[in-house]
């Protein structure tokens, strides 16, 4: 018999849909609460749980629905509880954010649009992205997703990490430490950050930084805060990036007033290049509800000292 010793609570965008799929499966021990002041267990938005994390006195587990976790890592107004996020679910997503900009970059895509408006039969050389050279900064799992995609498209993949040490997943052709980020950027095509956001890699991508490239492509995909914004645009005039897409901002939502919104070099995204969806964080949630059910060590555990 179903004696429901943990209560659920659910905070996210789409409760109804998180709600309906977890009723669906029945879990052993588990029953859906709307009294905050009895769950046990939080799936949920970071942002939306950081301001009221203390409405939870009972919380033992938080489930993120994100990948990310600033909100709840940063500053944190309680450590008291377990927090594990998603993973392994936004390497395809974030591939296909990168490399289909990058075809449409290289290919002029926008360009034979415009032309095509105007009825203009205008044929434009191209290059190719064989042989072109990627930095990843960032060699976990999405860099890594990424890095195996890239290289199946005949791009020479470099990496950056914490430690200079080549991951067990990936693939690189090299593997530099973050100290050495400017001898990684120095021959850069492309460069896309996908790394979290610590005290380390906040302000990596600056004016110094970005000065090691010449006429190469950003991409920021990990977190607003590895770049400083306004060194981004004297890069660009200084001919060290010709290109700049950017997913991710150091406050969200960007302000209307913000000069990248009409900057001709740079590519603004609502933070879409990798959504959660329900039907995948539901999975992931299950298979940590087990252990947690089980007793066992949660996957995907964050560590509130090193912020990932």
């Amino acid at each position: 018999m179903n004696n429901f010793q943990h209560q659920l609570y659910i905070l996210t965008e789409h409760d109804e849909i998180y709600r309906q799929s977890i009723e669906r499966l029945q879990l052993d021990n588990l029953q859906i609460t709307e009294d905050k002041a009895q769950a046990t267990i939080l799936l949920a938005a970071p942002p939306m749980a950081a301001p009221r994390i203390d409405e939870f006195p009972k919380l033992e587990w938080l489930q993120s629905v994100y990948a990310g976790v600033d909100a709840l890592v940063i500053d944190p107004k309680r450590t008291d509880y377990e927090l594990t996020n998603i993973k392994g679910i936004f390497g395809q997503l974030i591939s296909e954010y990168v490399i289909g900009y990058i075809i449409n970059h290289y290919r002029h895509f926008p360009l034979y649009r415009q032309q095509q408006e105007a009825a203009q039969w205008t044929p434009h050389l191209y290059e190719s992205i064989i042989g072109k050279e990627m930095v990843i900064l960032g060699t976990g799992s999405i860099g890594g997703y990424l890095s195996r995609v890239a290289a199946s498209m005949g791009l020479k993949i470099i990496g950056v990490n914490s430690t200079g040490i080549p991951p067990k997943e990936g693939q690189f052709s090299q593997i530099y430490h973050r100290s050495e980020i400017a001898s990684a950027l120095t021959n850069a095509d492309i460069v896309v950050n996908t790394l979290p956001n610590t005290d380390e890699t906040q302000g990596l991508l600056n004016i110094e930084t970005l000065s090691h490239c010449q006429n190469a492509i950003l991409f920021n995909v990990g977190r607003g805060k590895t770049l400083v914004e306004p060194d981004l645009i004297d890069a660009i005039a200084q001919g060290h990036i010709q290109h700049a897409y950017l997913d991710v901002f150091d406050k969200e939502p960007l302000d209307p007033e913000h000069p990248f919104w009409h900057h001709h070099a740079i590519t603004v995204t609502p933070h879409i290049a990798a959504l959660s969806f329900p039907s995948q964080v539901v999975e992931q949630f299950v298979h940590n509800y087990t252990l947690w059910n089980d007793g066992f060590q949660l996957s995907n555990a964050i560590d509130f000292g090193k912020g990932y």
